[in-house]
This record gives structure tokens, sequence and C-alpha cells, in this order.
């Protein structure tokens, strides 16, 4: 097993939940073996360090390559302690307030996430895991639209292990630049993401971060 540090983001107000990070540090730059090992180690992604000092980072799910990615770069930013994060789709600043470590995104950076709103958190909460279909869905309803809070659950089908994200930054960046506010995400089975529009059409996205080991 590939030596790697485990990390939860976006862990719930009453410390469950949180989506699981691995995070390598890189002595490998080919594409292919780091794929490998994302698919070795099984989690929704890993964050794969290239340089901590300048933030340049690469993140693999253990089907593909993705240039940007909430939870990874939310626990990355964490574990740096670093102010800017460079994946491939660009800078990516990150800073922290209180218990939350938040980074700054595009929804474009996130294409192809369809979100779907549902009339209730019940049937959220009922839909199979994947529900049929092809492509990631966000699937959500309003918990308390006044209050900005949401009920979301994400599922990526991409035909990998992963059938459903625990906690998903990238669809929480397109689906708060989609309704245009702030909003409090509470995701999978006790996850919490924070979200608000930054400048210049960017995304802010946060959330707490703890190591597994």
């Amino acid at each position: 097993m590939t030596d790697h540090e485990v990390l939860r983001v976006f862990i719930g107000p009453d410390g469950r939940g949180g989506n699981l990070l691995g995070v390598v540090t890189a002595d490998s730059s080919d594409p292919a073996a780091r794929q490998a090992i994302a698919a070795e180690l099984g989690y929704s992604e890993t964050v794969f360090i290239d340089d901590a000092e300048r933030g340049e980072v690469r993140i693999f799910t253990p089907s593909v390559e993705l240039p940007f990615a909430g939870h990874p770069l939310v626990g990355t930013a964490w574990h740096l302690k670093s102010p800017l994060l460079r994946p491939p789709a660009g800078d990516v600043p990150a800073w922290t307030e209180g218990d939350f470590t938040w980074i700054r995104g595009r929804a474009a950076w996130a294409p192809g996430r369809r979100t779907e709103q549902y009339a209730t958190v019940a049937e959220v909460d009922a839909l199979p895991s994947p529900p049929p279909g092809e492509g990631w869905l966000y699937a959500w309803a309003w918990a308390d639209e006044a209050a900005g809070r949401i009920r979301a659950r994400g599922f990526p089908r991409r035909g990998d292990a992963i059938t459903e994200d625990e906690a998903t930054g990238a669809s929480a960046v397109v689906l708060t630049a989609q309704l245009a506010r702030p909003l409090d995400i509470r995701q999978g089975t006790a996850s919490q993401i924070l979200t608000r529009p930054g400048p210049d059409g960017t995304i802010d996205v946060g959330g707490r971060v703890a190591h597994v080991r």
C-alpha cells in the first residue's frame, strides 16, 4: 500500500461525517502511476503534492484526473497551511476563518456536473445510490430556503467503485453559482459545506478538516 496520509474534509458540526482524502507526497510524475495509486487507495479523491512550498498539486479519483475539486483542495490547504494552491485548473487562494478552511474557485472549473432540485428533503434521502442515469448528479432540496440551508447528495456515476460522494465541494461551487447566494449544505451522512459568492464570479467553499492518520 502506498504511504499516504488520510484527512476528513467537510466534517459536520457534531464531529461526524467528512469525506476521506488520501494525501500523497509525490515521488513520480507519471499520470498512469498516480492513477493506479488512486485506484489502489480507493478514496473518492487522492491529492498528489508536487511542490508543497508552491502549492502545486494534482487530483485523481479512482478512474480519472480532475483539474479542480473542492474537498481535496480544502483538505490540502488545511494540511499545508498554504495561502495558495495550484491545481491544473488555475490558482486557488486559501485561508482560515475559525474552524473552517476556505478556498476560492470557479464553477467553470467543474464542468459536466448536473444539479437537480427535488421538492423535499425526503425525496433526496430516498434516492437509490446511485440513481439511474449517467454523468455527475448533484441532487438537492431546500431544507430551509430563507436560511440558505440545503440537503444534498452527490453521485459521480463514473462506473468506478465510488457510487456516492460523502461531500462534494466542486458540485457545491456549481450549485452556489446557479443560485447566486450563500449556502449551508448538509451532504452525505453528516457532512457540512459552506459556500458563498466571491469576487469576479468566483465561489468560496469552506469546511472543517481533521487528520484520520
